[in-house]
């Protein structure tokens, strides 16, 4: 069962289970759509995946299924991240 991580990864921004712009990957790496698709241009700068939207928890299963509360911020180095980008964003996922 995917956790629902409550923030970007990368920026901080807050992305609560009902957020639209929130991305994961199949690690569940969470990103916000901004830093997913225009900063690591849809490639992980963990594992080099793509980026999906993540999905919302009905309401009506979060108290027997509740989302995470633990926020995971781990700023990537742009250098890095910008050099994996380029190395994997014109490879298809499925050829990763």
């Amino acid at each position: 069962m995917l956790e629902i991580r409550p923030n970007c990864e990368h920026c901080n921004k807050d992305l609560p289970n009902t957020a639209t712009d929130a991305m994961i990957c199949s690690f569940e790496c969470t990103y916000c759509k901004e830093c997913a698709l225009e900063i690591f241009e849809n490639v992980c700068p963990s594992c080099s995946g793509n980026f999906v939207d993540r999905p919302i928890r009905p309401q009506r299963h979060i108290e027997k299924n509740p989302v995470s509360s633990k926020q995971v911020f781990n700023p990537k180095d742009l250098e890095k991240a910008k050099m994996n980008s380029n190395k994997f964003k014109s490879i298809p996922p499925e050829r990763r």
